[in-house]
C-alpha cells in the first residue's frame, strides 16, 4: 500500500443588535474584567491593522465578506462574490462553520481554530493576523449569528475593533465582545499561507487544520505546511508522518525517507515502519527495506489495524530480495 495523499450557522440580519447587549455584558464578562484589570505585560496596550481590506456585506452575506477580509489581509485579494458560492447557503441564509475553514484552503491557505479565550484572541491580533470570530448579536433563545475580523483593540478603553457587516472600524467594548463571542463557545480561527504559524498555535489544532489542507493542496504546499508545523513539534507522529506522506507524494524519496526514519525511530510506530519500508523498497536499498518491514511486523502485533498491510510490504521485501538473489551477478 503507498502512503497516501490523503456548524454553527451565521446569519448578518442582526447589524443593529450589539446595543441591546451591552446593559447585560459586564454581568458575565470575566475575561475581560481579567484582563483589564492586569494586561499581561507582553501584550501590547493598543494594536489596529488599518491595511486589512474592507468589503461591506451584502444581505446574509457575512461569511464571504469575512472570509475576503481574512485572505486580503495575507495578500489573497478575493471578492465576496468569489467565495459566496462556495461557503454561503442559501436555504439557511448564512454560513456554516465547516465551509468557512475549508474555503481558505482553495486559495492556497490553512484555516487554523484557535484557542477559546481573549487573550489568546488578542494575541493572535499583536502578532499581526486578523482572526475571524462568530457572534451572537441576539439572545441564547433567539440567536443572530454574524462573522466579523478583528483588526485591532485598546485595552485602556476596553475596546476592540471590528471589520463587521457594513461598518468598515466598528469599535465594541470588550465587556459586549465577549458576551456575543461566548455564546459560539468562543469561534475564532486565523487564515495564514503554510509557511507560518498561529501566534498562539495549539497542536492539535495546527495538525487537524494540516491534515484537512493536504488533501487539497499540491504535494509541496502540503509538506511545507507539514514541515512548518514539525518544526514547531518535533515529537508529533501525525505531522512526522504527514510531511513523509506529502514528500512522497512530490517524489521526493529521499526526504521522504528521512522524515519516516525520525519517526519511526522515534516512536516505534507501525505506519511509520511500513512507510519507510515501502519508500526503501522502491529505492531500492533492500536490506533497509527488510529492516523496516520486520520492524512494522512486529509493531503490527500491537497496532493491530496495520496488521495485513504490514505482511504485504513484508512479503514484497522478501520477493524482491529474493529475485536479487537469483540474479546472475557480472
Amino acid at each position: 500500500m503507498r502512503p497516501g495523499r490523503r456548524r454553527w450557522l451565521a446569519r448578518a440580519g442582526a447589524l443593529g443588535a450589539v446595543g441591546l447587549l451591552s446593559a447585560c455584558a459586564s454581568l458575565t464578562a470575566s475575561q475581560t474584567r481579567a484582563l483589564l484589570a492586569q494586561p499581561p505585560s507582553d501584550l501590547p496596550a493598543r494594536v489596529e491593522w488599518t491595511q486589512v481590506p474592507f468589503f461591506p456585506q451584502e444581505l446574509n452575506q457575512c461569511g464571504p465578506a469575512a472570509l475576503a477580509t481574512a485572505l486580503g489581509a495575507v495578500g489573497v485579494p478575493i471578492a465576496p462574490e468569489v467565495l459566496g458560492t462556495a461557503v454561503f447557503v442559501p436555504a439557511r441564509e448564512g454560513s456554516l462553520q465547516i465551509e468557512m475553514l475549508a474555503a481558505p484552503r482553495r486559495h492556497g491557505h490553512i484555516a487554523t481554530r484557535i484557542r477559546p479565550d481573549l487573550v489568546s484572541l488578542l494575541r493572535e491580533v499583536a502578532a499581526g493576523q486578523a482572526p475571524v470570530v462568530l457572534l451572537n448579536l441576539g439572545l441564547s433563545i433567539q440567536p443572530l449569528w454574524h462573522y466579523a475580523v478583528v483588526v485591532g483593540y485598546d485595552l485602556p478603553a476596553g475596546e476592540i475593533l471590528l471589520r463587521s457587516g457594513t461598518v468598515q472600524r466598528e469599535v465594541m467594548p470588550l465587556s459586549t465582545f465577549e458576551h456575543t463571542w461566548s455564546r459560539s463557545s468562543q469561534w475564532a480561527f486565523v487564515v495564514l499561507p503554510p509557511d507560518r504559524l498561529p501566534a498562539q498555535a495549539d497542536e492539535a489544532a495546527v495538525t487537524e487544520a494540516r491534515i484537512a489542507f493536504e488533501r487539497v493542496a499540491p504535494a509541496p504546499q502540503a509538506a511545507l505546511a507539514y514541515r512548518t508545523a514539525w518544526q514547531r513539534w518535533p515529537d508529533s507522529l501525525l505531522l512526522g508522518l504527514g510531511l513523509g506522506n506529502a514528500l512522497y507524494a512530490a517524489g521526493e524519496l529521499p526526504e521522504a525517507e528521512a522524515a519516516y526514519a525520525r519517526v519511526a525511530q522515534r516512536h516505534d510506530s507501525a505506519p511509520a515502519w511500513h512507510n519507510l519500508a515501502r519508500v526503501r523498497l522502491e529505492r531500492h536499498d533492500l536490506a533497509g527495506a527488510h529492516t523496516a518491514a520486520e520492524a512494522a511486523v512486529r509493531r503490527a502485533q500491537v497496532e493491530t489495524t496495520w496488521r495485513e498491510a504490514a505482511d504485504v510490504v513484508w512479503r514484497e521485501v522478501q520477493q524482491a530480495r529474493q529475485g536479487a538473489a537469483s540474479r546472475p551477478k557480472p
